[in-house]
This record gives C-alpha cells, sequence and structure tokens, in this order.
C-alpha cells in the first residue's frame, strides 16, 4: 500500500503518464506557448523512462535554441539530417515565421503546425519528428515515419490456382496503394478514423462514393464511431463490436488478405475497413453465399466454375449432416440401409462397446483435436503430426475394436467436405453445430436431425448483415441477384449491374 502512495505523491509528469494519452488532463491538452524551456520538461516528462524516444538539441542559424523530438527506429534519421538538421543549422532562418521555415528552410511537404502537446505526443508514437524553436509558440509536425514492414506475397490462407497472389500487409498505406492501384477513379473514397484510447490505430473506411448505399455507409461509420476499447491491435478487435448479432456462431463480416477480394467486394456495393497492423480486411455486408464462393471462381470459365460451385454447395451440407445422418440411420432406420450394407455395418460394429452415437462423438472429437494440434504446431512438422496422427490413431483405433471402420470414414469424408468450404470464418460454426446435431440424431433419429437443421435454417433467416437479409437473394427472393448464387459468374459484353442491397433496419451490435 506505502508504494502505491508513493506514487500519487510523485510530481504531475507522474499522474499525467498514468492518464494516457487520451487523460492526460488539462495541460496536455492546452496549447504549446512560446516558453521553451516548459515545453521540453512537458515532453520529456511524458516520455519519462522510454530509452528509444531521442531528444536532440541544437541551434537555428547558430543563434535560436531548438530541439528535435524523434522516436528511434521509428523515424527517418537519414532523412531527419538532411532536410532538416542541415538547412536549419547552416544560414540564419527566423526562427518566428513557420511558413518561411516550411516553404524555404525545409523541403517537407508532410510538415505541419501542431498546436497542443496531445496532439505533439501523439505525432510522436505515430513516428513522425516533432521541432521545437524557441521563442515559437507552437512545434512542427515532420510527417518523416519509418519503420520495418513484411513484402508483399501471397496469402496462406486464400491460395488461388488462377488469379492474382499479391495479399495485403501490415501496413494500412501499403494496403490503400494496392486498392487505389486497381482502382483508379476518384470515386474510390477512404475515410480515416482513429481508435483505441492506447493505441491510437488508424482505421480506414474504403467505399466507391456512387455505387455504395448511403444507409450503409452512415451505419457503419456510426458503429465505429461508437467503439470505445484501450487498444485495437487486430481487426479482429473491430470484428465483434459491428457484427448485427455478436453471439451467433455464424460469421456476419467477411475477412479476407487478397486485394482482388476487396476490389470486387468494393464494385458490388460493398464497405472494406482496413486496420493499421493487420493484413486482414472487414468487409461488410456478407451474406451466407457469398462466404461460399471463392475468388477462382470468377476466373476460370463459366461451366467449370458452375460445377465447383455446386459441389461446394453439396460438401456444405455434407460437412454438417453426414455424421448425424449415419447415426440415425444405423441406430434407428436400419430399415432404409440396403440389406448387404447393413450386414456390413453390423459386422464391423460387432466389437464395438460403444453405441454409434458415442462413437461419433470420440471420433469427431479426435478429429478436431488433431485439426487443432496442426494448426498450433509449427508449420514445418504441423502437417505431418496430421496426417500420420489420422492414419495411425484411426488404424489403431478399428484394430482395437475402439471404432468401427466404416466410421472412420464417415468422419474422414465430413473432413475433406468442411475443406472445401473457402472461408476459415464459415468452417467454425459448421464444425461446432456438428456435435448438437449429433446428438440430437443419436436420441430423436432421422426427426431429431431435421429439427436441428430447420433451427439452424430458421437461426439463418433471422441473421443479418448491416441490415442485409443473411440468406439474400435466396430469402427474401432476389430473383436478378441469383445469377452469381447458384450458377458460376458468366461474363457478358457491358458493364456489370452493381448490386443493389436490400437494407432493412437492424439495431445493430450490443
Amino acid at each position: 500500500m506505502s508504494i502505491f502512495r508513493g506514487i500519487r505523491k510523485k510530481k504531475r509528469k507522474k499522474e499525467i503518464i498514468s492518464q494516457g494519452i487520451d487523460g492526460w488532463g488539462s495541460q496536455l491538452n492546452s496549447s504549446l506557448d512560446a516558453d521553451f524551456e516548459e515545453n521540453r520538461r512537458i515532453f520529456r516528462d511524458l516520455f519519462t523512462d522510454c530509452y528509444d524516444v531521442i531528444f536532440h538539441p541544437f541551434r537555428v542559424g547558430e543563434q535560436v535554441q531548438a530541439e528535435l523530438i524523434y522516436i528511434q527506429n521509428m523515424s527517418n534519421v537519414e532523412e531527419i539530417n538532411e532536410n532538416v538538421l542541415t538547412p536549419l543549422m547552416e544560414k540564419k532562418v527566423d526562427p518566428r515565421d513557420f511558413q518561411t521555415i516550411l516553404e524555404r528552410r525545409l523541403p517537407i511537404s508532410s510538415a505541419k503546425p501542431v498546436s497542443t502537446f496531445s496532439e505533439g505526443a501523439q505525432a510522436l508514437t505515430m513516428g513522425n519528428a516533432l521541432l521545437l524553436i524557441k521563442g515559437v509558440a507552437g512545434a512542427l509536425d515532420l510527417g518523416m515515419n519509418k519503420w520495418e514492414k513484411r513484402g508483399i506475397t501471397e496469402p496462406e490462407n486464400e491460395p488461388v490456382i488462377r488469379g492474382p497472389k499479391e495479399g495485403f500487409i501490415e501496413s494500412v498505406r501499403i494496403n490503400t496503394t494496392l486498392i487505389r492501384r486497381r482502382l483508379r477513379t476518384p470515386q474510390l473514397k477512404l475515410k480515416s478514423l482513429h481508435l483505441g484510447r492506447y493505441t491510437h490505430t488508424e482505421v480506414i473506411v474504403a467505399y466507391m462514393e456512387d455505387i455504395v448505399h448511403p444507409d450503409l455507409l452512415e451505419e457503419v461509420i456510426r458503429r465505429l464511431e461508437r467503439i470505445d476499447i484501450d487498444g485495437v491491435i487486430d481487426s479482429g478487435y473491430i470484428e465483434g463490436f459491428i457484427e448485427d448479432h455478436p453471439f451467433s456462431p455464424f460469421p456476419q463480416v467477411l475477412t479476407t488478405e487478397k486485394t482482388d477480394v476487396v476490389t470486387a467486394e468494393l464494385l458490388e456495393g460493398r464497405i472494406a475497413i482496413l486496420v493499421d497492423g493487420s493484413p486482414v480486411v472487414l468487409v461488410v455486408p456478407i451474406t451466407l453465399t457469398t462466404m461460399l464462393q471463392a475468388a477462382e471462381d470468377y476466373y476460370s470459365r463459366y461451366i467449370p466454375a458452375t460445377m465447383i460451385r455446386s459441389l461446394r454447395y453439396l460438401m456444405f451440407l455434407v460437412s454438417i449432416a453426414l455424421p448425424s445422418f449415419y447415426v440415425a440411420t444405423t441406430t434407428f432406420h436400419q430399415e432404409a440401409i440396403p440389406t448387404e450394407q447393413l450386414i456390413s455395418f453390423a459386422a464391423a460394429r460387432e466389437q464395438i462397446p460403444v453405441p454409434s452415437l458415442v462413437e461419433a462423438l470420440l471420433m469427431e472429437f479426435a478429429f478436431e483435436a488433431l485439426r487443432e494440434a496442426g494448426l498450433r504446431l509449427p508449420r514445418i512438422i504441423g502437417s505431418a503430426v496430421t496426417i500420420v496422427g489420422a492414419l495411425v490413431i484411426g488404424e489403431a483405433a478399428v484394430t482395437a475394436g475402439l471404432v468401427s471402420a466404416p466410421m472412420v470414414i464417415v468422419v474422414a469424408a465430413t473432413g475433406i467436405a468442411s475443406f472445401t468450404i473457402p472461408r476459415y470464418a464459415l468452417g467454425l460454426p459448421m464444425r461446432a453445430l456438428r456435435f448438437p446435431l449429433l446428438i440430437l440424431s443419436g436420441t430423436l433419429g432421422i426427426v431429431g436431425m431435421l429439427l436441428g437443421l430447420f433451427a439452424i435454417v430458421v437461426h439463418l433467416c433471422t441473421l443479418s448483415s448491416f441490415g442485409v437479409p443473411y440468406l439474400s437473394p435466396l430469402a427474401p427472393w432476389q430473383k436478378r441477384d441469383l445469377k452469381d448464387v447458384l450458377w458460376g459468374p458468366l461474363v457478358e459484353n457491358g458493364p456489370a449491374p452493381s448490386r443493389a442491397f436490400s437494407l432493412q433496419p437492424s439495431e445493430g451490435s450490443t
């Protein structure tokens, strides 16, 4: 207790630091005055115990005191030396005339005046350099940030055989440039926001001005502006705040790392949300059919794309219903199985000590555990552990009489079907809903499975994404949009019609 009492008795600088950037009090929100020493002292107090913050004193024109503040490895030191220190130290400059310094002495297009301590502190944490000059009420924010970033590569989670391979990275500036390179029009708008009391993470809202629905844009901005949290580290932090139904297992926001996917969605009237520090871009609104479409569908010919999309829809149903159907038929509806096949199933299960429901649950748990282990292990050995583990455990379980061979085949087929879902976020609810469906089918038979599927469909009918029905254009029925749902996309002459979303009132996220 004495430690905290001692902290409270520290100087005012400790009180300022403890409150954070947005809560530094009235002094930081006050204006920078002409007291050079006081300005220096406050900034030094704010960044006490920050070894990477450099305070470089020098003289302007060999006569006026000045100080340059920047963060090491976040500011471009070479540019600072060449374009700031050298021009100001060589010849005499009137330090009271900021406009003269900007136009004649500093060849920096991004420099701008700073009037408050909080603006200066935020500029420093963004990687910019801050220039203080004695006798001047204010400071200069020199936009010279520079930090390391990885190169543009193909997203590992969204591989394609044919199509663009470039993906987003953690720099929001690079990401917006990638979109600008594809959409060469002033109709592409990029609205900047800052979220997080401590991180001040830059969030970009991208949309096509002449295509986007005005009500949709207003709702997206409203939901983003009301987010009040300490920090935004990844776009996943924002996703939970802007969903219509945060407690639903189904995703209501499309996540992607591919630039071509974001470009295509913008041209359909959707809105993209880019977060600095995250390569994953959020796209809203979405529908269930959107989550089942792959980017490669639009780069293939019409007939192959239609066949692959139809196969994907079928595998979507198989991934959730196949184990339940097998358990229901072998437990309650043996008459639906051909006699030869039923005898084969009975012989395979002759030595199994548990009923089909328990057997299926055990196999599903084992399969999910192996899949999770493969994701969390180092990439070099993760795939090997998953494949070898599945083969060894499956063969050992059948030999030991713990599970039957047909059950292993059913679970393996279900896992393969789930891999055909192009969006990982949609595969997660399918894996989770498989277990309650198994319990219903193991206790009530086909009737229980159908009741579970009916409940899932009813839940999907109640969902919406920013006012757009989740099952649109199937429910409500929109005939003109079925062209890109039931069949593969067909390229026609002339411009493609823009998607006109049917917005409905929504209460928004809680």
